[in-house]
């Protein structure tokens, strides 16, 4: 056995390598029969999907992964329903011999790593989708039609297809984390969904894949969204309620530093909709250069 250190901004994981046995798997009918040997034996199971080029954020829901469950599933597929016309699809940062090393270094049992025709072996066009109305077309919603029809349907299959006590999300992408937790309490799904928080670099950038897109000037100004959104929780923190004025603000902070906004609301932390009485949320997305970044300060009350 030899231990070994990943590290990548201000996390670092110390983690097991062994003479790795982790299988990797690619066809539903032989993960499953892997599983049912797994379930048979009354080991708990966790699963945390991604769409690969692996960072420390990733890694830090592996590691939760380990502690909740006897054995641990990472699938890796970059799935094309959710990226709407015009992004990134064909040039998303892809890295499997990378990831491959994390994997085994962190002991992960099976890395679950499907062809397309696999998850959607019909026509994309007649491919049924799960939607999840109120969630669905606001925010990023609004801005990327049919990404969340994606993003909820290709969980849906996941979960379905695993079937895991488990399943680990960021709260970065806190949209997508409501979108999840909302279909699987409407679809009666018996997974426990358990959210990671955010890890960030030494700046505040949170951690992303799409973090590769950025020029070394966009970078130090991407700080910036962090930053903007601590300040607003200040206030509020303080008792600050005109929450249309501290929008208005933030995104003219956010323009003069060369972003190109696209959202940034106050919002209750559980709907999504307007700001009530309980938790709040605020929200963000914002282009700077190639990337569209997104984050979000939860305020708890």
């Amino acid at each position: 056995m030899k231990i070994t250190i990943l590290q990548s901004g201000q996390e670092s994981f110390q983690v097991k390598s062994i003479n790795s046995e982790m299988k990797s798997i690619d066809s539903i009918t032989e993960l499953r029969k892997q599983l049912n040997h797994w379930r048979q034996a009354g080991l708990r199971i966790a699963l945390v999907p991604t769409m690969g080029n692996l960072h420390a954020g990733h890694l830090s829901l592996i590691e939760k992964a380990r502690k909740l469950a006897e054995k641990v599933v990472v699938s890796i597929f970059v799935n094309p329903t959710q990226f709407v016309e015009g992004e990134d699809y064909e040039s998303y940062p892809r890295t499997p011999e990378e990831d491959r090393k994390k994997l085994e270094a962190l002991d992960v049992d099976i890395l679950f790593q499907p062809r397309v025709h696999e998850i959607y072996p019909v026509d994309l066009s007649h491919q049924t989708k799960v939607i999840v109305p109120h969630l669905d077309n606001i925010f990023c919603g609004e801005s990327r039609p049919g990404h969340f029809a994606g993003v909820a349907t290709v969980v849906t299959k996941l979960l379905n297809i695993v079937q895991p006590d488990f399943a680990i999300f960021g709260e970065k992408d806190y949209q997508q984390l409501q979108v999840i937790r909302q279909l699987v309490r409407d679809l009666c799904m018996t997974v426990e969904v358990v959210s990671m928080p955010t890890l960030r670099e030494a700046s505040g950038l949170a951690m992303s894949s799409r973090n590769a897109y950025l020029t070394d000037q966009d970078r130090e100004k991407a700080a910036t969204l962090y930053r903007v959104l601590n300040e607003m929780a200040e206030v509020i923190r303080g008792g600050g309620d005109n929450y249309q004025e501290l929008e208005k603000a933030g995104l003219k902070i956010l323009t003069d530093e060369g972003f190109k906004p696209d959202y940034l609301a106050v919002v209750d932390a559980e709907t999504l909709g307007p700001p009530g009485e309980g938790d709040l949320a605020i929200l963000v997305a914002a282009w700077i250069g190639r990337a569209r970044l997104i984050d979000n300060v939860i305020i708890r009350r």
